[in-house]
């Protein structure tokens, strides 16, 4: 069948095809009329619209997360919510629904998670694809009911994204609390067992008695050196006496001896002392006094002489071991001294560690009390990240049935369905409309066409389909 063909058809059975149209329509629409009408109610959501924490001020990563929207969807569309909704409007204490929910359930089960359940049935929520709106609807048969609800489950959704905020802080600032009182058990133990260490040992400042004690160690090495230096000196001056003494040089031409001034003034004087006693021998015998006080001077001096060479000797030795016992005693003291400073630095590291526990714990209960306060403070905040863009009001126009697109549908579908009966009929009651029909049907070609006038003076002119081959 060509588009000619199926024009023809078409204004053949244009009668059937315009009467199932007209049903069509005036179906769709009576039953439009007839249908109860359905109101929904649209409120608009906002979330996330600041994006920081106003507690601590930082930026909220969570709301970054592709599933974050997704989940807010589902909080809303929770039975939590529901019942939240329920509790609000106080729902569960109308007659009414109570009736419905005796005659539906027979009395089973709750009728606050009825009611919440018949809700969720009735509500939409469609968040945006490229912005942080969320749409919730709800339909029903009252407009302000609709609205109502909508409404309420956006406060109610506020109120549970607070609660499922606020909850986890205040266990967890419950949980703060035992720590803090942990820690700070802790750093009393610590400043407890730091303090009764300074006590014991009694250190006050041990970074200065180290540094005291430094300089004492020094101070005492530098002796130590000296005295070395001297005690080498006085030994070497003995030994050179000794070694003198075993060659048999006389004690007076020591170099200890030529260099003291006393003995060479001494011994000047015995020289003065012996020229005049030999001046006195010249002039008077032996017997005589002036002689004898010569000689007698003479003996004096030498036994002088002899006494002080004894004395400076002996102080050699003297001195020698005066500067090696002052040498032992620097080395002991010495000795002592770094024992001394090792027990300090020791006791230093042991206050070291100590302090270092103190300052520890100390940070730890800073650290656990900004934490606790913030939390705290979380638990108490009444602020969320949502806010209500375009609360819902009472629609005036019902959302269902939309009667003008029900029509359009109808004249849509009465014309596809009235063709469709057309063509049925047409098939069952097959009649010949054109030259391609004859054709079609005799395998014939044509001669001739009569014109409309001609063939509606001819009666019988056409000729059923079915018939054909009769005719032929």
């Amino acid at each position: 069948m060509n588009f000619s063909q199926f024009l023809l058809v078409l204004k053949a059975r244009k009668a059937i095809i315009l009467f199932t149209l007209l049903i069509t329509v005036a179906t769709t629409v009576a039953v439009s009329l007839l249908m109860p009408k359905s109101y929904t109610a649209t409120t608009s959501l906002v979330v996330d619209f600041k994006g920081t924490d106003p507690i601590s001020g930082m930026m909220l990563p969570a709301q970054l997360l592709p599933g974050y929207m997704a989940t807010q969807v589902d909080i809303i569309s929770s039975h939590n919510v529901a019942l939240k909704v329920v509790d609000g409007l106080k729902l569960a204490d109308s007659p009414v629904a109570r009736q419905q929910f005796m005659e539906d359930t027979e009395g089973k089960g709750n009728i606050r998670d009825w009611m919440a359940d018949l809700l969720l049935k009735y509500v939409k929520v469609e968040p945006s694809r490229e912005s942080s709106v969320v749409d919730i609807s709800y339909k029903g048969s009252d407009p302000q009911f609709a609205a109502a609800i909508a409404n309420a489950f956006a406060q109610a959704y506020i109120v549970t994204n607070l609660d499922l905020k606020v909850e986890p802080a205040k266990l967890t600032s419950t949980w703060f609390e035992g720590q803090i009182k942990a820690l700070r058990d802790n750093l009393e133990k610590a400043q407890a067992k730091l303090s009764a260490y300074q006590r014991e040992k009694g250190i006050v400042a041990v970074d200065e008695r180290l540094d005291v004690e430094n300089a004492r160690l020094q101070e005492l090495s530098s002796q130590l050196v000296m005295a070395q230096s001297q005690a080498y000196d006085a030994l070497s001056r003995q030994r050179q006496m000794r070694e003198g003494i075993n060659k048999g040089k006389a004690a007076e031409a020591l170099p200890e001896i030529i260099g003291n001034p006393l003995i060479q003034g001494m011994k000047s004087n015995l020289a003065q002392a012996e020229a005049k006693l030999a001046d006195v021998s010249e002039r008077a015998g032996k017997n005589h006094p002036e002689y004898q006080r010569a000689l007698a001077e003479v003996e004096s001096l030498r036994k002088k002489i002899d006494t002080e060479v004894k004395n400076a000797s002996s102080g050699i030795s003297h001195t020698a071991d005066i500067s090696q016992a002052r040498v032992n005693d620097l080395r002991s003291a010495l000795a002592a001294q770094k024992a001394k400073i090792l027990d300090v630095t020791h006791k230093r590291d042991d206050f070291a560690v100590l302090t270092q526990e103190v300052n520890n714990a100390q940070k730890m209960l800073d650290a656990g009390m900004q934490r606790s306060g913030q939390t705290r403070m979380e638990s108490q905040t009444n602020q969320t990240n949502i806010a209500v863009l375009n609360p819902a009001v009472p629609p005036i126009e019902p959302s269902f049935p939309k009667i003008p697109l029900n029509i359009a549908l109808s004249v849509f579908l009465g014309t596809l369905l009235g063709v469709g009966i057309g063509f049925l009929r047409e098939m069952a009651d097959r009649r010949v409309r054109s030259a391609e029909d004859l054709i079609e049907a005799l395998g014939l070609p044509v001669i001739g066409i009569l014109s409309k006038s001609v063939a509606g003076k001819k009666a019988g002119v056409m000729v059923r389909m079915f018939g054909r081959r009769a005719a032929a």
